[in-house]
């Protein structure tokens, strides 16, 4: 019984020194706060602009819920609970919007997910460095061109009297095409100036997560006799298939919100039964009619539709992969 009961006194103790004590907890963690003190000041601008214009902002929704009236308030607007959702859904524009809303963040997703993921692929096989670097920081460039500019140059290359497109086609006897006057090249027109603008910069994480491959699978995999295709096949897309999968999450997340700046100033009446989407239909409700409810209301829509597509997407994530956001 002695015997028994020192062992049980032992297991005791032994348990006591594994379990961590909550002091201890807290001292390794002002340690691991104090350790990494440069890298949350260079991050506390972040946190403060996500605090400030994404999680604040939030409050607002309420608005969708509220029969909002300017003078009254915020708070003293009457609650009407989910009227302008009905009146959303019964909209004989709903079908439209949805419509061109999500074909447009589709055709994005397809045509614009690959092309940076290839490109940063290719580059990775380019062995002069002056030469990849002059092409990183092209591909960069277009990046930081504001929208206005964007569709200015758009404007400008598909212009059916100076457009150097046009001029192109008229000396190929191919006639004039006023582009942007035809609602069957809207969606060509804005998906493929969209990749065009965030290639480069789309490239950069790959880029970055290819450089952390060990070179000495490469060497090793050359020894037993695999060509640049099958190092591709089996060695840089395994290795880089997280940071696929993660990416490929995010923009699943983001399928149905299509930028407004740009449909906007590409979109006029001619090309309106494609160029019509969400985002222009509450800009359109909420700020030209002043309706902010109901625009609020069709905005936070588009928002738990993106919230259930990204859902979706790391639920197949997780059960097809190891790779998951959470």
């Amino acid at each position: 019984m002695i015997l028994f009961v020192e062992i049980i006194k032992r297991e005791l103790n032994i348990k006591r020194l594994l379990q961590p004590d909550k002091s201890r907890q807290r001292n390794d963690l002002l340690r691991k706060v104090i350790r990494s003190k440069y890298l949350l000041i260079l991050l506390l601008p972040c946190i403060i602009y996500y605090i400030l214009f994404a999680y604040l902002p939030m409050w607002g929704i309420l608005i969708a819920f509220k029969n909002y009236q300017l003078f009254a308030g915020f708070l003293k607007s009457p609650w009407v609970g989910f009227k302008y959702f009905k009146l959303f859904f019964s909209s004989p524009d709903i079908f439209e919007l949805l419509r061109n809303t999500f074909l447009i963040g589709l055709y994005s997703l397809i045509w614009g997910f690959p092309f940076p993921l290839i490109f940063a692929l290719i580059l990775n096989e380019v062995k002069n460095l002056k030469f990849k670097k002059l092409v990183q920081t092209i591909s960069y460039m277009p990046h930081f061109l504001s929208t206005v500019v964007v569709v200015g140059l758009i404007q400008l290359f598909l212009s059916p009297t100076y457009g150097f497109v046009n001029q192109i086609l008229q000396r190929l006897r191919c006639g004039t095409i006023v582009f942007l006057q035809k609602s069957s090249y809207f969606r060509t027109i804005y998906i493929s100036s969209g990749v065009w603008q965030n290639l480069g910069w789309n490239a950069i994480i790959y880029i970055a997560a290819l450089t952390n491959i060990d070179p000495n699978l490469y060497e090793a995999a050359k020894i037993d006799g695999a060509n640049r295709f099958n190092c591709l096949i089996y060695i840089t897309l395994p290795c880089i298939s997280q940071t696929i999968i993660t990416l490929f999450l995010l923009s699943t997340g983001n399928i149905v919100s299509v930028g407004f700046e740009k449909v906007f100033l590409l979109s006029n009446d001619a090309v309106l039964n494609v160029a019509d989407v969400i985002q222009t239909y509450v800009w359109r409700q909420g700020l030209q009619n002043a309706n902010f409810s109901y625009g609020t209301a069709v905005g936070l829509f588009n928002s738990v539709i993106n919230l259930l597509f990204l859902v979706m997407g790391n639920f197949l994530a997780r059960r097809y992969s190891e790779t998951s956001l959470w």
